[in-house]
């Protein structure tokens, strides 16, 4: 194994693989239920139930992306290969997942699940073998939190991106090419962004083009320098899975992980039905074009950020695992007041903050406990199943978000959501502001809940790294 010393290019070029995700995903999160519902047409339940299942099939489609990805062979790698191969398939899927056809209902319905459906797969088939990259570029558990951290630092720089421009984009494209819908948005206070679908089309094919140079990047970059300790054609996907299967720790992280990404989810997914409908401040900042729900997401981005950069040193004194129970635990307290402020900016604004700054401490620790759990398998197995592992981290994300956007379509149908009506009843209000606070503080409670039992603490991990760096050297 090499072990030259990751070079801060090869960091920052890591981390572009996950801003490309990320400026997608956040699309995804953010964004895709108000499309469907307000943009695309169809009611708030149906958009829900399509999450539900196109995420659900697509997340065990993950682990075998990670299966085929552990197998792969190439002048590059296992991994980097994906990058290249699917970063233009990603762009050209986002577009056309965000295009809406001149069908029928039902025909509208079928474009969608179709539609939702390849976009979630060409992301598991970049997605999952990047974030495998992580445990074949370097086998230190410093190194890995470095990485782990720039990673998210980059995702949330993405997101930033996304929420800078895509609003800006869709008016833009909205005034240039569909001039009526973009003064109709213009006349109605509550309205926060333009239900142009010409312009929704365009705004996302503008981020695709950053995917792709991103991605690229991360390609070029990157390298893997990790090998496994015997030959990989000796165990066979069953063994591979019944490992994985007995691995307790692995189960306990998937939990936490589902739990933990699922308060993000509808926490998001709710966010711009709550402003227009609750909150109702009719601004744009001058300059930018931003409302009051885009500067909420930067809000909050800029937070995650703050937590990500200062993860690795707080868990480097406290622990990984002390750090992220203490932080999901701090997001559900402040998450239950956010309930009980007054319709008051400053004070959600404020909320927002502390919020997501909590929650950005416990991502990059999530991705960095997932490589702990590539080397934890391999002392006990003798295999490094590093994709089949972190395609299980990438299945609990999309589990998390798919049960977090179909709770908040079946939860708004519940309340009586009426799709681009300029006015909702009280009782859908309350159903929006129950989404946005008490229902992401349960998720937090069981994250905590879960983290108990993890039993990989800072002390087990190194000594696991230092048993495998002893065997490597016999073996070589």
């Amino acid at each position: 194994m090499n072990q030259n010393k990751i070079t801060l290019k090869e960091k920052i070029g890591y981390g572009f693989g996950d801003a490309a995700s990320s400026m997608f995903w956040k699309i995804f999160g953010m964004y895709s239920l108000f499309f469907y519902t307000d943009v695309f047409g169809i009611t708030a339940a149906a958009a829900g139930t399509m999450f539900l299942i196109a995420r659900l099939w697509d997340s065990v489609f993950d682990v075998f992306v990670g299966i085929a990805a552990d197998r792969s062979k190439s002048k590059w790698g296992k991994y980097r290969p994906y990058l290249l191969w699917f970063a233009i398939p990603f762009a050209v899927m986002g577009v056309i997942t965000f295009y809406v056809p001149d069908f029928g209902s039902s025909g509208k319905l079928i474009y969608a699940y179709i539609t939702y459906s390849l976009m979630m797969i060409v992301y598991s088939l970049i997605n999952v073998p990047y974030a495998s990259l992580l445990g074949s570029i370097s086998s230190n558990p410093e190194e890995r939190n470095s990485l782990s951290s720039y990673r998210m630092s980059f995702a949330f720089i993405g997101s930033f991106v996304t929420f800078m421009l895509l609003q800006p984009l869709i008016d833009f494209f909205a005034k240039t090419f569909d001039s009526e819908n973009y003064e109709k948005t213009q006349q109605a206070v509550e309205s926060s962004i333009s239900t142009s679908a010409i312009a929704w089309s365009f705004g996302v094919g503008v981020i695709g083009i950053l995917c792709v140079i991103l991605f690229f990047l991360c390609f070029s970059w990157t390298r893997e320098r990790v090998t496994q300790i015997e030959t990989e054609d000796n165990t066979s996907i069953k063994t591979d899975l019944n490992n994985l299967f007995r691995n307790t720790p692995w189960w306990i992280l998937v939990g936490t992980g589902l739990a933990a990404l699922l308060f993000n989810a509808v926490r998001d997914s709710v966010a711009i039905y709550y402003f227009r409908d609750y909150v109702k401040v009719s601004y744009k900042m001058t300059g930018t074009g931003w409302d009051i729900t885009t500067i909420y997401f930067l809000i909050g981005q800029a937070a995650n950020l703050i937590g990500v950069i200062a993860a690795p040193s707080i868990s480097a004194k406290y622990g990984k695992k002390k750090t992220y129970m203490i932080s999901i635990l701090l997001a559900g307290i402040f998450s239950v007041i956010f309930y009980f402020i007054p319709n008051n900016l400053p004070v959600i604004f404020l909320l927002q903050f502390i919020i997501s700054m909590f929650a950005g401490y416990v991502l990059p620790l999530l991705w960095s406990m997932f490589a702990d759990i590539v080397d934890h398998q391999e002392l006990l197995t003798g295999r490094r199943a590093t994709g089949l592992i972190f395609s299980s981290s990438s299945m609990s994300q999309k589990l998390g978000w798919a049960l977090g956007a179909a709770l908040s379509g079946w939860i708004l149908a519940i309340f009586n959501y009426i799709p681009d009506a300029l006015e909702q009843s009280a009782e859908t209000i309350f159903g929006e502001r129950i989404m946005i606070s008490i229902l992401p503080a349960v998720c937090c409670v069981l994250a905590f809940i879960g983290m108990l039992f993890y039993p990989l603490s800072d002390k087990k991990v190194k000594e696991i790294t230092q048993q495998l760096e002893v065997k490597r050297q016999n073996n070589q």
